[in-house]
């Protein structure tokens, strides 16, 4: 399917996102497709969200209230999974955004995959990592970490990030030639395949600046101008 046809369905958890990065989630899910379906859920009583609901006439984003029935029970965390599911069963979406923080929405992200959906999730650093490493992708709009257009992740060693290193590593071992050089694309593709990796989580906006930063891998240019990637623990000359 032409992806500038897919039809998106986004739903807001006004009580747990920012929404001063919203037009930064409108760009990003504007790639997938036309945004067809707009709901953000919330107590629009409660002042704390009075900058989402800033930016309801402007955007074209329907607002379903939610009282807070329950004091520390979250009312919209299960209007929000119902209506998607509702959407996801009954209209014609092929691509559901979730913008959320603080709650995991697991079992209904595993679901709408099981549907054959693209899932987007946006959040903050928060986020409970089932909920975002269940994503297609998953991008985090955390406030202070965020630089110039791009995340960036203040004093964090990325070369100490042992989830990161294996799951590049085990990517290059996978897609590698018997030489052991691996084609950057099929590695990026073998790791999106597992979990929501986007390499802007780490600051950079490509795959080859991330390999190239964190310095464990040997990367060369390959056939027409792409690259190619080797761990360095198997590399015994230039």
């Amino acid at each position: 399917m032409d992806e500038s046809k897919q039809k998106i369905a986004l739903f807001i958890d006004a009580d747990n996102a920012p929404a001063s990065k919203f037009e930064e989630v409108l760009s990003e899910v504007a790639k997938y497709g036309v945004v067809t379906i707009r709901k953000a859920y919330g107590n629009w009583k409660n002042p704390s969200i009075k900058p989402w609901e800033d930016l309801l006439h402007e955007y074209a984003i329907q607002p379903i209230q939610q009282y807070d029935l329950t004091k520390g029970k979250n009312a919209s965390d299960i209007a929000l999974v119902i209506d998607a599911m509702d959407v996801m069963y009954t209209k014609n979406i092929d691509v559901m955004c979730f913008v959320s923080s603080d709650c995991d929405f697991t079992p209904m992200v595993t679901r709408a995959l099981a549907e054959g959906k693209v899932v987007l999730g946006f959040g903050e650093r928060k986020t409970p990592s089932p909920f975002v490493n269940a994503c297609s992708k998953f991008l985090f709009l955390d406030e202070e970490t965020r630089q110039n257009g791009g995340i960036q992740i203040k004093s964090k060693n990325i070369k100490s990030d042992t989830k990161l290193i294996n799951l590049l590593r085990q990517a290059i071992e996978s897609t590698a030639e018997d030489d052991g050089w691996a084609a950057l694309g099929p590695v990026g593709s073998h790791i999106s395949n597992k979990t929501s990796f986007d390499t802007r989580n780490y600051g950079y906006k490509n795959l080859s600046s991330l390999v190239k930063a964190i310095d464990l891998f040997k990367l060369k240019r390959g056939p027409g101008n792409s690259y190619l990637v080797k761990d360095t623990r198997k590399v015994k000359s230039t």
